[in-house]
């Protein structure tokens, strides 16, 4: 016990200690943390879709006909007629044969790459991939070979080199989104490289879901490459504001999972109301509302990034409704965040392990719901705290 209060001791003189805010009210634009309230500007709920009434509504009406929880996992009682419906949607969503459901992203990931992959294999990895991309390729015991983020010159060398040793299947994975920078993986380059070298192509399309597209099919589909991905995994908890995930892939895929994968296999499944409330979000995406809460985000998005970068902040090239502020050190970027919540500004101060050494930044995210003078607030606020710890 001793050791670990060490540790912990020298993580809070490091400025990098973690602890949780407990956040009261839903995740709206406006919240109250520790009795005060203030603008939420680092949550997923990227719509501002997790309160809506027709996700509440049909989440109570499955909770009151099949109950609070599923009982089992999804190979023994566990599959209930929502998990089954849902899967069904999420195939015709991103046009597969077949959809999966898991219980979390983390779980998804894991799963997927531990259930398709072994030791034969090689998955080739873009460097700034998702903590749980990361543990997959450990989990799958295959070859991992990290290539230089979005560079696909640099892979194709990499991919090159390797042929000669070729035994197994390839897989390229990465980030549709990448949850730390705010920018896009270069698709359709990605898809080039998997057709010419004959590989798989995994995006993790957490942040492009519900979002990006003239659909809200996400990254692929803003960036017209949809159908020649081969492995579509995305989340429920971030614009479809509920909770899970989900690969969709040819059939046969997913046939494969429901016997190998570990995290799928020993999960009880989700309870029956939480896939029920994202069969609503899914029509709330593909409705003329949710077509308007994907331009009012963009809307969103444009303000709050341009207000920052004409204020000189360097956003590391972000593209999304992610939006970082490069702070370098981790001491001023805890000050920073500090001093934002006592001004009524809610985001993250991002440090290492999460991203390298050199590289910690204010992470803001911005939602449907957001109101463009609490965003001018915002961003002058993120200026002036700036120049005040870093200046």
């Amino acid at each position: 016990m001793n050791d670990w209060q060490r540790e912990l001791d020298q993580l809070e003189q490091r400025g990098m200690l973690r602890s949780l805010r407990t956040v009261e009210g839903g995740q709206g634009p406006k919240v109250h943390v520790n009795g005060r309230e203030v603008l939420l500007l680092c949550s997923n709920n990227y719509l501002g879709i997790a309160d809506h009434p027709a996700l509440i509504e049909k989440m109570v009406a499955a909770t009151r006909e099949l109950g609070t929880g599923s009982g089992a996992s999804r190979l023994v009682s566990g599959t209930m007629p929502t998990h089954a419906a849902l899967e069904e949607r999420i195939a015709a969503f991103k046009g597969t044969p077949a959809a999966l459901l898991f219980n979390s992203g983390y779980a998804a990931n894991t799963g997927i790459m531990q259930g398709l992959l072994g030791p034969d294999d090689v998955i080739f990895s873009d460097e700034l991939n998702h903590a749980s991309i990361i543990d997959g390729c450990r989990l799958a015991q295959a070859r991992t070979i990290v290539y230089p983020h979005c560079d696909t010159v640099a892979l194709a060398e990499l991919m090159e080199q390797e042929k000669p040793n070729r035994k197994g299947r390839w897989l390229i994975v990465t980030d549709g989104v990448f949850s730390m920078d705010g920018d896009m993986a270069p698709l359709a380059e990605l898809c080039e490289l998997k057709e010419a070298y004959d590989a798989l192509l995994m995006v993790d399309d957490a942040h492009g879901t519900g979002v990006l597209g003239e659909k809200g099919r996400g990254t692929g589909e803003h960036l017209n490459c949809l159908e020649r991905i081969d492995l579509h995994m995305g989340t429920l908890g971030k614009a479809l504001g509920c909770s899970g995930a989900y690969l969709a892939a040819e059939r046969v895929v997913i046939d494969t999972l429901i016997n190998r994968s570990r995290s799928f296999i020993f999960s009880t499944s989700l309870p029956p109301g939480v896939p029920a409330a994202a069969m609503a979000a899914f029509d709330l995406v593909d409705s003329v509302e949710g077509r308007k809460l994907r331009e009012k985000l963009e809307r969103n998005r444009v303000q709050l990034s341009e207000s920052l970068i004409a204020g000189g902040m360097d956003l590391l090239g972000s593209r999304t409704q992610i939006i970082p502020v490069l702070t370098k050190d981790p001491e001023p970027t805890m000050q920073m965040t500090g001093r934002l919540l006592e001004e009524g500004i809610f985001l993250q101060g991002i440090r290492p392990p999460t991203v390298a050494s050199g590289r910690c930044r204010l992470r803001a995210t911005v939602m449907a719901s957001h109101d463009a003078l609490d965003l001018e607030h915002a961003s002058a606020k993120i200026l002036a705290v700036y120049r005040e710890f870093a200046g």
